[in-house]
């Protein structure tokens, strides 16, 4: 996958600043003269300097340009190796990094001191207005914003699940599932179990095993593929229902669905028996590390009692800055955008 320019420079420049090319309190060249010796355009340039100003890594001094930071390079052995390596993580080719940063710089220039205050442990509620709403909106999902935790990613709040409901339940995953969800449980002192796959989702003979707690992902299951059928998820709910027991649904990927009807979430079906799990990591970007949980009411007392006490980790800057990009439409029109390359077959 070809990266863009802006992001090309904006690592180039990062290497040389972690290998002292430009160093702490040196200005950097202008626009027109980084643009003349890359040649690239002003507008990359400034793309670029915006992005390592968001990171940290550079500041600028009014009327002066930008300069450099005191940054702490990466555990490199330098000594073996004459430079750092060229290659970049993988990203999302298509999404639009310079609003990103642009909603950075007007988060910062408009907040003040809501930047430095301890978000409390559920999430900044700010964050969690921008998520209730567009999950009224975009996914048809009636949630209120105190139902709604944040967290960072997907691992994180498959501990709290065992956090939440106890060690001593049984989780019923679906086989094949992704490897990190029987990973997390299981550290975390839960027990697994796993539920053999068929075309339309868990085979009916599973759900009648011994298990209180049912992790599904009704929308292209990693890595089988498999998207639960409406009649499935229905069976699902009903089981939760039967039960007693509760259902997460990792529903990491049905933003981009392209079929002629909405996909309609388990969620959204049987709200009080679902604990809805969903992050930003596959929508925006992998380096996005922030999750969010929606609890049935019947749970946010356990929440508090249990969890409630623990600090949230995810910065205060950051959920403001995903606040903005939500409110603002941008979230919405960039998913928008990607479901209609998805069906040209771009992505």
């Amino acid at each position: 996958m070809k990266s863009k320019k802006y992001y090309e420079l904006y690592n180039k420049i990062k290497s040389d600043i972690y290998l002292g090319v430009y160093k702490a309190g040196e200005k950097l060249p202008s626009k027109r003269n980084m643009a003349s010796l890359q040649g690239v355009s002003q507008i990359t340039v400034l793309t670029a300097y915006e992005m390592l100003e968001a990171e940290g890594f550079i500041a600028p001094k009014e009327r002066s340009g930008y300069f450099v930071l005191k940054v702490t390079p990466p555990n490199v052995h330098y000594k073996h190796i004459d430079k750092l390596s060229e290659e970049t993580p993988a990203i999302s080719e298509h999404f639009e990094y310079s609003l990103w940063f642009k909603t950075v710089r007007k988060v910062i220039s408009e907040k003040d001191k809501e930047l430095f205050i301890k978000a409390p442990s559920e999430g900044c509620a700010v964050l969690r207005n921008a998520i209730a709403n567009y999950l009224v909106r975009y996914r048809d999902i009636a949630v209120s914003p105190k139902n709604v935790i944040i967290g960072s990613g997907a691992e994180q709040l498959y501990e709290n699940v065992v956090k939440l409901l106890g060690r001593d339940k049984v989780i019923g995953v679906e086989n094949p599932c992704y490897s990190q969800i029987i990973k997390v449980y299981e550290e975390e002192g839960a027990k697994t179990l796993a539920l053999e796959m068929g075309e339309n989702g868990i085979k009916s003979a599973e759900l009648k095993k011994p298990f209180q707690i049912l992790h599904v992902t009704p929308y292209s299951s990693y890595p089988s593929g498999v998207t639960a059928t409406l009649e499935k998820r229905r069976e699902y709910a009903l089981w939760a229902k039967e039960s007693g027991g509760y259902i997460v649904e990792d529903d990491y990927k049905s933003e981009f669905f392209t079929d002629k009807y909405h996909y309609k979430t388990l969620k959204a079906i049987s709200p009080e028996n679902v604990i809805y799990i969903n992050t930003f990591s596959q929508s925006l970007s992998p380096s996005m590390r922030v999750g969010y949980m929606i609890l049935p009411d019947n749970l946010l007392s356990i929440y508090k009692e249990r969890l409630g006490g623990f600090s949230c980790s995810v910065p205060v800057l950051e959920q403001y800055c995903l606040a903005e990009f939500i409110n603002s439409g941008s979230f919405e029109r960039h998913l928008n955008r990607e479901k209609r390359k998805i069906k040209r077959g771009e992505a």
